[in-house]
């Protein structure tokens, strides 16, 4: 093998050290956990992924172009919440009953313009996408409160709720449409001009510029995208618990964040691939199922959680000293 060939090849492994990772992890999994490897099992984790699996998209992108995006899970809630209220019956709802494609159409509007409300003050006013986010977070989550009135609203138009119970042969529809999702933006993001551009800017905003690439632009849609998704993980979330309560979705921001971490996206932006995200977002499942199978106390899971970020970040860390060397 050539210097050339092995250079190639640690890259290739550094790109998908994930998957790597989740393999590993299963496989020992499957031997120390009793009751662990049957497709049952696997099919959970698969499921459990879906909504993480969304919004580590919706982060990723914006993690790539070199911004973020705190508001995601305050997104999803509120997407939820709407979807409860529009569809759902009881005297929290609307009285409206609308319908499944009714109300996505809704939800997907929604989160498009709350997308273009959080790149207008980070894109015109140039204010720092971590503190605009952040006052997002709080103030969506604040609205699908008002919404309700702090109330949960139950049962939905039936045809929301046949999504998440739905199975083409052994696998749900949730998880399929979860891996369309996937395919889409993967191929989005590395055969497409624009996606290119994310990378691009993420990597170093001033040259993309000056190269004649409409920064902004590209930055506007990529918060647009964020929201969009975001709304769409909420009204899954919502056909999932057949309606909507005041907690949820709380805590989710920080595993989609763990999971694109852990799946290899830079933080310093222009570095990653939606597949390392996806095996990120795997990972997670099967941690916290795991944690179900053995009976542990689930609070030790938000430790775990934090301790695979701090020890991604450190890998990245590691990657971003070692990744000039390979070119």
């Amino acid at each position: 093998m050539t210097i050339i060939q092995k250079k190639e090849t640690l890259k290739w492994i550094l790109d998908n050290i994930a998957w790597f990772i989740l393999l590993a992890m299963l496989t020992i999994f499957s031997f120390t956990v009793k009751g662990f490897a049957q497709w049952p099992i696997y099919r959970n984790i698969l499921y459990h992924s879906v909504f993480v699996g969304i919004l580590a998209i919706a982060e990723a992108i914006c993690i790539l172009s070199k911004e973020m995006d705190l508001s995601v899970e305050s997104v999803l809630a509120l997407s939820a919440v709407v979807t409860a209220y529009l569809a759902g019956i009881g005297l929290d709802a609307s009285g409206l009953h609308l319908n499944g494609p009714t109300t996505l159409i809704i939800v997907l509007i929604m989160g498009a313009i709350i997308g273009l409300f959080n790149s207008y003050f980070i894109v015109r006013m140039k204010i720092n996408s971590f503190i605009v986010t952040l006052a997002g977070y709080l103030i969506f989550r604040a609205i699908g409160l008002i919404i309700t009135k702090g109330h949960g609203v139950v049962n939905i138009s039936k045809d929301i709720v046949a999504v998440a119970r739905t199975n083409i042969g052994p696998i749900p529809l949730m998880v399929i449409i979860l891996l369309v999702i996937y395919v889409i933006f993967s191929l989005f993001l590395s055969k497409t001009q624009f996606g290119r551009f994310i990378y691009f800017v993420g990597d170093n905003r001033e040259a993309s510029y000056n190269a004649g690439i409409k920064t902004d632009r590209v930055l506007t849609i990529v918060f647009i995208m964020s929201g969009v998704l975001s709304a769409l993980a909420g009204w899954l979330l919502a056909a999932r618990t057949n309606g909507s309560s005041p907690s949820l979705g709380q805590g989710i921001l920080f595993e989609a964040m763990a999971a694109v971490v852990i799946g290899g996206v830079s933080l310093q932006g222009g570095v990653g691939k939606l597949s390392g995200v996806f095996a990120g977002a795997v990972i997670l499942s099967s941690i916290s199922t795991v944690i179900n199978i053995v009976n542990i106390n689930p609070y030790y899971m938000n430790i775990i959680r934090g301790a695979m970020i701090i020890i991604a970040v450190l890998l990245d860390a590691i990657i971003r000293k070692i990744r000039p060397k390979l070119i």
